[in-house]
């Protein structure tokens, strides 16, 4: 009579040998770092792209976006690559800025397609969008602040 093993079990104990062995975390953080330097890469052709084509604009909102995106996957790229040296900074909070503020920035960057989007949606229907870029700078404020405080 042979006994079956439950699936969850075997799952289980796969993840459990991931989770243990530090050559499956570091191919893991390598390849994490590959994927974000190649959306950094990408973001960064983009933004050249932009500006070579118009560069009479200045920074438009869309340069910006690629920008920060360029500046979040590179960052957490580097953070990727050198995940075991980052976890031993001191003081601590130095390595919990190091951690977090891709994340912040991350958000920013969102809230900015977010800021585009609207820009252009108020624009067709011949709304004054005055009050769309304090209000992206009021709630970046209050995310930022929010984050130094807790």
């Amino acid at each position: 009579m042979s006994t079956l093993i439950p699936t969850a079990v075997i799952a289980s104990d796969w993840w459990e040998e991931v989770n243990n062995s530090q050559m499956w975390q570091t191919r893991i953080f390598h390849v994490l770092a590959g994927l974000y330097g190649l959306v950094a890469v990408i973001a960064l052709i983009q933004l050249a792209r932009i500006e070579l084509r118009v560069p009479e604009y200045g920074w438009t909102t869309q340069k910006v976006f690629h920008f920060l995106n360029f500046l979040v996957n590179t960052v957490r790229s580097i953070v990727f690559v050198f995940r075991r040296n980052v976890q031993r900074i001191k003081p601590e909070s130095l390595q919990h800025v190091l951690l977090d503020m891709p994340s912040l920035v991350f958000f920013t960057t969102y809230a900015l397609l977010v800021l585009f989007w609207a820009e252009i949606y108020y624009q067709a229907r011949g709304v004054s969008t005055d009050g769309l870029k304090p209000g992206f700078f009021t709630i970046n404020a209050a995310v930022y602040a929010i984050q130094v405080l807790s």
